[in-house]
């Protein structure tokens, strides 16, 4: 193997690291799969090398196996010794931009693993729609916080970061572009900004239209 594999599919998890590459003008070799919500043996395949059976998924050149979008986010930093996305280890910023990326990934985006499909975890139909309504509104509280902490025009003010590249794909999910622009709208804006910018622009509209 002499270049990375990027496991992924249109709109999904995938879109955040496939914008990362763009910036970064690394390439990776695309394993499209297939909508894991209804396909389970796409699933089982996945979780030989993703435990969670979620993509992303990264393949590094010498076999290695990278899952999680935040632990492939910092390597790829590291991969190119740049700081353009991930602040450097001594940069002011650094900080507050690991601490909101954590709770990108351990706190929004479990609504998304819980909520997407209730039926996964929940026989009972009364109890999965409570669930995926539960974490809807989880979401808009969690969106709401971040609305409060977030910078202009980036995330962290001045300097664009992961960070921004996170809230543009995100916000396509729930709960959805209509409630940012009504509900969260410096997240909205730095999303929009994100999605535009040159080098990212194909890609997006690749995942999201």
């Amino acid at each position: 193997m002499s270049r990375m594999q990027l496991y992924r599919r249109n709109g999904w998890g995938s879109a955040i690291v496939e914008l990362q590459l763009a910036h970064y003008g690394l390439e990776a070799d695309a394993v499209e799969v297939a909508d894991l919500f209804i396909d389970q043996e796409a699933r089982r395949d996945l979780m030989r090398i993703s435990p969670a059976g979620q993509i992303p998924v990264l393949i590094l050149p010498d076999g290695r196996v990278l899952s999680e979008s935040a632990a492939i986010t910092l390597h790829l930093a590291d991969l190119t010794g740049r700081d353009d996305l991930v602040p450097a280890a001594a940069a002011q910023e650094r900080p507050r931009f690991l601490r909101w990326l954590i709770f990108l990934v351990a706190q929004v985006y479990p609504c998304f693993t819980f909520g997407d499909d209730p039926a996964r975890f929940l026989s009972d139909k009364a109890a999965q729609q409570e669930l995926g309504e539960a974490t809807t509104a989880r979401l808009q509280e969690l969106w709401s916080t971040l609305e409060g902490v977030v910078g202009a025009p980036w995330f962290l003010g001045e300097r664009f970061s992961a960070l921004d590249i996170y809230l543009a794909a995100m916000s396509n999910w729930k709960p959805g572009p209509d409630w940012f622009r009504a509900n969260a709208p410096k997240v909205w804006s730095i999303a929009s900004a994100t999605a535009a910018r040159e080098d990212l622009a194909p890609v997006f509209r690749r995942n999201f239209g």
